[in-house]
């Protein structure tokens, strides 16, 4: 699945958001964006593959958290668009004080 399709979706698109603040794993995930698990599975391994999430496992659960580097480069004709986003944010470090980021309507 490319990019784009991975982010040609509202689901995807709510759980992107979720992971902005902090870490998360699949049933707490499913709970806040209101979809079953086996959805949430399923987009979950869709924005893994894509590159834009990344998964990690402590003794008792899989989190989910953003990738640190996301670069997409658009180039239709003679025009090249550039989206570029980086965490700079330490492991652990305390992300309270991140922009608040809009939600996305249903």
């Amino acid at each position: 699945m490319s990019l784009f399709d991975a982010l040609g979706s509202k689901p995807r698109l709510k759980i992107l958001q979720e992971l902005t603040g902090e870490p998360r794993y699949v049933t707490e995930l499913a709970e806040r964006v209101g979809m079953d698990g086996k959805s949430a599975v399923h987009h979950l391994a869709v924005l893994e593959e894509a590159g834009l999430i990344e998964s990690y496992e402590t003794s008792r659960r899989k989190y989910y958290r953003l990738t640190k580097t996301i670069e997409l480069r658009v180039a239709p004709e003679d025009r090249t668009f550039v989206l570029h986003a980086t965490d700079h944010e330490s492991p652990g470090e305390d992300v309270s004080a991140t922009p608040e980021v809009p939600s996305i309507e249903d």
